[in-house]
């Protein structure tokens, strides 16, 4: 039990140590990108991605076996291989809404071209559809999709190695390339979103470095499917970048910068907590990046976390919205990442752990790619959450069971 900031008594739920659920042999990552449940609506399967990849940029030549982590038997079900993958995202594997404990879609590299890949892991029968996915509708009927080589270029630890795609890197804002709608009942694709416009529509910001490429980096459907949120960035003159937040409908309409002035408060990490309130991570007013709440089309920004949480962090929303799961990077004295679990109602806030991450993952004069976040992952009953750590000097995926239960 915690007392609020308002005064109000927080019933925390009881908590169990965090449980390696994969095995040492090789490393081990959650398919996906955090936020993004990796368990099947039964919550007997995570996918997972098993690698003997471990300190460097992963290339097309690196096949990653993506399989089932069976938590009732302990064992790992290969269902297939990828070549489209990276340490941050995976192979952003989703379960599939109307089917959310037999058919998964994840990225690959085929006949030399990125591709998504619907999956039936009872049947194993596959079903090809001819660009990659960057998010899934809750309905799992619609996807988004990105150019994953221009990222290659862009942000080479969220892009995919192979040339899979035109990245069209002498033009900074292709009229041709942006954001594209996905049918998965068809396979077929709409640009509804060209970088043309986008660059039309909210501008440049100042000192941008000379023929830098206008580029994206994260996309996510609301909780009913209805609007969508993402990242624009293009590069600083003289290093780094700059980020506005964007909303727009899923037909293209409506392009909406979440904050005021599109290019100042950036933006970094995100979750939808109902259909039009959003969580963003951003530099709130000029400041450092927080964990910022509001409604989509106002002004009615609220900091989370008491100011426990001054800092940039994964937050993803339980389920039911009651909880919101939140992690840190490395701290400077011991090194250990946070784990992190805030009562919406109180914004009190409860350690499920602290992580240490060896400096030859994340540390001075070692490059980012092959970086460990946390990503925590809620399950679908909001009484587990799954993250990645390399607190045993492995890559590995871990569970915390709430309220004390465990497989």
């Amino acid at each position: 039990m915690s007392e609020g900031y308002y005064g109000g008594t927080v019933h925390f739920p009881k908590v169990s140590r965090a449980q390696r659920v994969t095995g040492v042999q090789r490393e081990h990552l959650l398919a996906t990108y955090y936020g993004i449940t990796s368990f099947d609506s039964n919550e007997r399967y995570i996918t997972v991605l098993e690698t003997e990849v471990r300190e460097r940029l992963p290339t097309v030549d690196d096949v990653a076996t993506l399989g089932l982590l069976d938590l009732k038997r302990g064992e790992f079900i290969r269902l297939s291989q990828t070549r489209a993958w990276n340490f941050q995202q995976g192979c952003m594997a989703h379960w599939l809404g109307e089917v959310p404990h037999s058919m998964i879609i994840y990225n690959d590299f085929r006949d030399e071209k990125f591709v998504s890949v619907v999956h039936d892991v009872s049947s194993n029968k596959e079903i090809i559809i001819p660009r990659p996915i960057s998010g899934v509708s809750p309905d799992g009927r619609r996807a988004l999709s990105i150019n994953f080589a221009r990222l290659r270029i862009t942000r080479p630890d969220y892009g995919y190695d192979g040339n899979g795609d035109n990245p069209r890197a002498d033009e900074p804002y292709p009229t041709e390339d942006g954001l594209f709608l996905i049918d998965l009942d068809t396979g077929g694709s709409e640009l509804i979103m060209p970088y043309s416009d986008m660059k039309g529509l909210i501008g440049l910001p100042p000192d941008v470095q000379p023929n830098s490429l206008l580029w994206l980096n994260h996309t996510i459907f609301n909780r009913d499917g209805t609007r969508i949120f993402f990242l624009v960035r293009i590069n600083k003159r003289g290093g780094g970048w700059y980020t506005a937040s964007i909303t727009l409908n899923t037909d293209g309409s409506d392009l909406r910068p979440v904050f005021p002035s599109p290019w100042n408060w950036g933006g970094s990490h995100y979750d939808w907590l109902s259909r039009d309130r959003l969580m963003v991570t951003a530099r709130y007013q000029e400041t450092g990046y927080v964990p910022t709440l509001f409604t989509d089309g106002k002004d009615d920004y609220r900091i989370l976390g008491n100011g426990l949480l001054d800092f940039d962090g994964h937050g993803t929303f339980s389920p039911n919205g009651k909880w919101m799961a939140f992690d840190s990077y490395p701290d400077s004295n011991f090194h250990k990442q946070n784990l992190l679990l805030m009562d919406m109602t109180t914004n009190a806030v409860l350690s499920l752990g602290r992580f240490y991450e060896p400096l030859r993952f994340y540390g001075p004069g070692i490059p980012e790619y092959w970086r460990c976040d946390l990503h925590p992952c809620w399950s679908p009953k909001g009484d587990m959450i799954a993250f990645n750590s390399t607190h045993e000097n492995t890559r590995q995926v871990y569970v915390v069971h709430l309220n004390g239960r465990e497989s």
